[in-house]
């Protein structure tokens, strides 16, 4: 099986998100979940990855990406979130609509493509979530982050990323005119939710909101 196959590549990407944004390596039943797929198809995918070189796993232990496997990952990355940024700012998309156009595009556009649409928006470094672009060479920036759930009161940081997971959560962030960049101070931490003022504004989100919003550290 090629190295770039769809398949192959969803695989990496997700491996490779798990990661990005928290330390603990992806579980094959974690890896089963965010797939969508059973988990016998994840151990026989995984051992074929393995095989390749793109991935070190023990039975029942977690997968983890070789050096090869990363810059396979990034690969598929860079097109991912090029493609969604491409799609909110030429195409007229809403940055809760796009992760899945970028799921199918990102399998059928070539480099040629690719390039084109990188030089035409500027060589953007992130996505409309916030997710660093890795250049052409696998580089990235990144800055020093914090989850906003875990602020504690007092904290003042700038947005840098919100997970595209659940485009409700996106939908109501933005109605509620929370964004990148946005400058926020955390006021109050609850079991079930974060307060926050955002210049003169003052807004209390759920847990599940908080969860997905990472500020400067």
């Amino acid at each position: 099986m090629p190295a770039t196959s769809p398949a192959i590549e969803d695989y990496l990407k997700t491996v490779y998100a798990h990661t990005e944004w928290q330390p603990d390596a992806i579980t094959p039943k974690v890896l089963a979940d965010r797939l969508g797929v059973a988990p016998s198809s994840v151990t026989e995918m995984v051992k074929k990855m393995a095989a390749a070189g793109l991935v070190s796993h023990v039975p029942y232990g977690a997968v983890r990406l070789t050096a090869d496997g990363t810059a396979e990952a990034l690969a598929v990355v860079r097109r991912h979130r090029l493609i969604e940024t491409w799609l909110v700012q030429e195409m007229g998309y809403g940055w809760d609509e796009v992760h899945d156009e970028a799921e199918i595009l990102e399998h059928a556009i070539s480099d040629r493509l690719l390039e084109a649409i990188d030089a035409r928006l500027g060589r953007p470094v992130r996505d409309p979530h916030g997710d660093p672009i890795p250049r052409s060479d696998g580089t990235l920036e990144r800055r020093p982050t914090l989850l906003l759930a875990e602020a504690s009161p007092g904290h003042s940081g700038a947005v840098v990323r919100i997970s595209d997971r659940d485009p409700g959560v996106l939908r109501a962030l933005d109605e509620a005119g929370i964004g990148l960049d946005a400058e926020l101070t955390v006021t109050d931490v609850a079991a079930a939710s974060v307060d926050v003022t955002i210049g003169s504004r003052s807004h209390t989100l759920p847990r599940a909101a908080a969860e997905v919003i990472w500020v400067t550290a």
